[in-house]
């Protein structure tokens, strides 16, 4: 009974970082079209703090630490298809960590990054999210 609340626990996590992750470039295309020192960007700043600190921190720490769990309890850390989604969870950990330092970035004023380097970064975690759901419901190797 354990283990089925740890999963219920983890695909929240998971649908929380995973809407931060997809909303937060998205909040930075608007920021980095925005004058810097206007209200407009001002409020962006505050928007993206709380959700990185609020929303999407909280929620892949909860990712991790559940994930890591259920892959030790139920298969043993064992599985060709479990090692490809640690893999792609990883590099989706390194986005977070990118946006992170741009939104850094931002609040310093010093965004050297265009709209459109964002529309494209923007891409990345629902490409990531598709090969790990693939990887967890069709477990192809």
């Amino acid at each position: 009974m354990l283990i089925e609340w740890i999963k219920a626990f983890h695909v929240m996590a998971v649908i929380s970082w995973m809407a931060g992750m997809l909303y937060l470039p998205r909040l930075m295309v608007y920021h980095a079209e925005a004058q810097t020192g206007s209200v407009q960007s001002e409020t962006f700043k505050i928007m993206e703090r709380r959700l990185l600190k609020g929303i999407i921190n909280p929620a892949m720490i909860a990712t991790w630490v559940l994930g890591l769990y259920l892959a030790w309890a139920i298969y043993g850390f064992k599985g060709g298809w479990l090692h490809g989604k640690i893999l792609l969870v990883v590099i989706l950990s390194g986005i977070h960590g990118i946006l992170v330092g741009r939104v850094r970035a931002f609040a310093e004023d010093r965004n050297d990054k265009s709209a459109r380097y964002y529309r494209i970064i923007n891409e990345v975690p629902a490409l990531l999210m598709v090969g790990i759901v693939i990887l967890v419901i069709v477990k192809p190797f």
